[in-house]
């Protein structure tokens, strides 16, 4: 092996100067890595600056994987044009480098896997003359391109806990005009091996920092999947109103005049706008799941309408009882055939009767978008008929609680129900501004907490108006409504189809709820579309006209009747 390791070029009066120049081109890289958030680009500035101090024509960068093999990163030569991995589009079809054999023996044959493993810098003068290193596959390679790879400078990088968390390897050094290829100096040694330190640390920083990322955006899964868990009916609105809103984030940020023209979003907007949303409603973990998931309005722990079930049943049987007494007294004192079928009759229509209001129960019972006032009377018609409870004693056929419930005019919500799922969004706030926020996250509890404003100041929790607001809470807001309308998986309602969901969120913009801007840029830009395509059932795609929709900037109110003073 010692044959490898060759003595580098001594340090001249030229090289000393090369030295300084390179220590000034470190410090900028340095501080040019450090602020390099994208690992591929990253590692590819890593293997350029390195490329560059040293004014070598080739280089490869590899790291190492979590089975324990060298992976080829980027692979870069000059001359030759060549150029795989990183930004380049090209992927390196070279397979990893084995740093130990089949039988467990470190493999030391090879520079780049010597050095993963010994954490020392390898320089050869000549890769066509050196001992020690098995170069066949460079020569096999040098045949097919007529390339010839001579020089070789291998450098481990190596994180701030000494390990060795990857190997830069750079071929074939140039003289000044770069018409010769010379061996690696001791100041190219110097100078590549202090950017591998600052390189490896820059790598090791932005690798944590994704590592961090990518635990907490797992932890935020977790919080949706305990939502999911706890009301399987909206723990899908959980994970569409992230998707939703990004799509109309990004058709807002690409807006070039009007009011929206100055609004565009960075990567770090995107990731924090991403981050609010997934969170938007983390409060709802407080929310009590009978409520959550009432799916009818008689329903708490159970649907209570089958008590009520029962209930007629006791006074169908009150009834066929009453009949039969009657029936069994008229025979006694000689009633007609007439009489009898009098009696019968008298039962058939309270038979009769008795299912009707329980089917108008069961009907009211579900819910719905209005309840009429008559309907809502007649319940309370209903609930004054008498029966014998359990207990012997004569009772109004509903309670107050049922009849409360039951005349909900909109909906299966009562509205203290109402008043405990709208406390969700101030949890949401309290448990989000409670957190430790980094600066590029701190407006997460803004953006997430303003969903259920609206731009008229007629939201919740804090009536803010539209100027109060960000454009990305604004945003959110029509996402979740949207989403809300058109949702497949809810109990007590179906999915509204595209058409129907324009209709009701186009009023709600021209009544000064939604963002009439952002409004238009959702029909503009098709995002209800392209949302639609992805999580709507097909019977729900239906044909917009979109001149049809208020609040759109082409619609058309229709015209006035004939008669009509105006």
């Amino acid at each position: 092996m010692d044959g490898g390791h060759q003595r580098a070029v001594p340090v001249t009066v030229d090289a000393a100067q090369e030295l300084v120049q390179g220590l000034e081109q470190l410090n900028a890289i340095g501080a040019s890595l450090s602020a390099e958030r994208d690992i591929r680009r990253l590692l590819e500035s890593i293997l350029m600056a390195a490329k560059a101090i040293t004014r070598a024509d080739g280089g490869t960068l590899y790291r190492i994987g979590n089975d324990g093999t060298l992976h080829f990163e980027i692979v870069r030569t000059t001359s030759l044009a060549y150029y795989l991995g990183g930004t380049s589009g090209n992927p390196v079809p070279f397979y990893p480098i084995q740093l130990v054999d089949a039988d467990g023996r470190p493999n030391h044959s090879m520079v780049a896997a010597h050095v993963a493993l010994t954490g020392e810098t390898v320089n050869v003068p000549d890769a066509y003359t050196a001992e020690g290193y098995d170069f066949s596959g460079t020569r096999a390679v040098d045949q097919q391109t007529g390339y010839r790879s001579q020089s070789f400078l291998t450098v481990p990088l190596k994180n701030h806990e000494n390990e060795v968390i990857g190997v830069l390897q750079l071929i074939n050094a140039t003289n000044a005009d770069r018409s010769e290829i010379i061996p690696f100096t001791l100041s190219h040694q110097r100078l590549a091996e202090s950017l591998a330190s600052q390189a490896a640390i820059a790598l090791t920083n932005r690798t944590l920092v994704i590592q961090l990322e990518e635990l907490f955006e797992s932890f935020i899964t977790v919080i949706s999947s305990a939502i999911d868990q706890k009301s399987p009916d909206t723990g899908g609105h959980c994970q569409r109103v992230p998707l939703l809103t990004m799509m109309l984030a990004e058709a807002a940020s690409d807006v070039r005049q009007g009011p929206l023209a100055a609004f565009t979003m960075t990567d770090r907007d995107r990731y924090e706008l991403k981050i609010a949303a997934l969170l938007h409603d983390c409060g709802k973990v407080t929310t009590p799941v009978h409520v959550v998931s009432k799916a009818t309005k008689l329903e708490t722990i159970w649907d209570r309408i089958h008590l009520i079930d029962t209930r007629f049943e006791v006074l169908k049987r009150d009834a066929k009882i009453q009949q039969l007494q009657e029936r069994a007294l008229a025979v006694a004192t000689g009633a007609s055939a007439a009489e009898l079928a009098a009696i019968d009759r008298r039962f058939q229509d309270s038979e009769w009767q008795l299912h009707d209001a329980r089917d108008f129960l069961r009907a009211c019972n579900s819910g719905s978008e209005g309840m009429a006032a008559s309907d809502q009377e007649r319940v309370r018609e209903i609930a004054g008929l008498r029966w014998t409870d359990l207990s012997g004693r004569e009772a109004d056929f509903l309670s107050a609680d049922e009849v409360l419930n039951l005349t909900i005019r909109s909906g299966t919500l009562t509205a203290e129900e109402r008043q405990v799922v709208k406390h969700h969004i101030v949890a949401t706030m309290k448990m989000l501004e409670s957190l430790p926020w980094p600066k590029h996250l701190e407006r997460v509890p803004e953006f997430a907490g303003g969903h259920h404003e609206r731009v008229d100041g007629t939201g919740y929790p804090k009536g803010l108006k539209r100027e109060e607001m960000s454009v990305q809470a604004r945003v959110m807001g029509i996402a979740d409504v949207f989403e809300a309308l058109t949702a497949k998986d809810r109990p007590y309602k179906k999915g509204m189809s595209l058409s129907e969901a324009l209709q009701v969120l186009g009023k709600m913009s021209e009544d000064g709820h939604l963002d009439p801007d952002l409004f238009e840029v959702f029909l503009r830009a098709k995002v209800y579309r392209r949302y639609a395509e992805q999580f709507l059932d097909p019977e729900q795609l239906d044909a917009v006209d979109e001149s049809r929709i208020p609040g759109h900037s082409g619609f058309r109110s229709p015209p006035p009747p004939a008669d009509s003073p105006g």
